[in-house]
């Protein structure tokens, strides 16, 4: 099972991403742009995703993904890290959360990242 540990670590290996507290909790960001959160206790894991994409989650895994009432209005998710599958499925959440945080030219300098092998 991920920790918080799992998530500095992957957060931290992503390209240009720095850490920052903020509301007394640890914050990701890629070019001062927030893409994950360690809120509560560190066990779970706050990340961008799109209202839409997000809604579904929440309705389709609720012991996974789950939306916090102040979060509501953003294009945020919450991740039991307990709930994950393993540290690979963590990484896939996170890149997908810096991809959207990112400027396109970060995202060109690394295209494939966070997306499976290519066969």
């Amino acid at each position: 099972m991920p920790d918080a540990e799992d998530v500095r670590r992957i957060a931290l290996s992503l390209p240009e991403t720095t850490e920052r507290i903020a509301w007394s909790m640890p914050t990701f960001r890629v070019a001062g742009k927030m893409f994950a959160t360690l809120p509560e206790e560190e066990t779970s894991v706050a990340v961008r995703c799109p209202k839409e994409e997000r809604d579904e989650l929440a309705l389709a895994e609720p012991e996974k993904f789950w939306i916090a009432d102040h979060e509501a209005q953003f294009a945020w998710v919450r991740v039991r890290l307990a709930a994950l599958e393993d540290e690979g499925e963590l990484r896939d959440i996170l890149a997908d959360s810096w991809r959207q945080a990112a400027p396109v030219v970060l995202q060109q300098t690394h295209p494939r990242l966070g997306l499976p092998p290519a066969n």
